[in-house]
């Protein structure tokens, strides 16, 4: 059974029918974002949340 102090709550962002964004809610009090793409899930930070959007942007 889980404690319910270490849940982390997940918010889905964006998603396709190959891909996923989501953010969490830790325990600690950080704001964590996730891409899911196929097998590879990276990880950021909200700092580097906010510098991956900004190079995404640049992309398009």
């Amino acid at each position: 059974m889980s404690n319910p102090q270490n849940d982390t709550q997940t918010e889905t962002i964006a998603e396709t029918d190959n891909f996923l964004a989501w953010k969490a809610a830790e325990p600690d009090g950080e704001t964590t974002y996730h891409i899911e793409l196929n097998s590879v899930t990276v990880h950021f930070f909200e700092e580097e949340w906010k510098e991956f959007l900004q190079l995404a942007r640049s992309l398009g």
